[in-house]
């Protein structure tokens, strides 16, 4: 079997703890992760960030290379696409 994504798997061991996550455009946040699984490979969790009242999904991209995050806010406005991770750490370190 492949090996697990490290971004997601970082993830999964600080949540249920508050984790400050950087994106791919250099946006850091921190968010409250919830519900972090792996089905075999693939990640799934859902959130929220810290300043803002939307909800947040995170999943493994389809060749398990990147965590995606994903922002629906709060107007029922739909899904759309946030960035990808590019670093973790626990928020009380940042």
């Amino acid at each position: 079997m492949a090996a697990l994504n490290p971004i997601a798997k970082r993830i999964h061991n600080v949540s249920p703890d508050p984790v400050r996550l950087t994106l791919d455009d250099g946006t850091t946040a921190t968010f409250h992760v919830t519900g972090a699984e792996f089905f075999q490979q693939e990640f799934q969790a859902e959130g929220t960030r810290a300043d803002d009242n939307a909800d947040y999904r995170f999943v493994s991209s389809e060749d398990n290379e990147s965590v995606l995050v994903g922002r629906k806010g709060p107007a029922d406005d739909g899904w759309s696409m946030v960035g990808a991770v590019v670093d973790v750490e626990p928020a009380d370190a940042a």
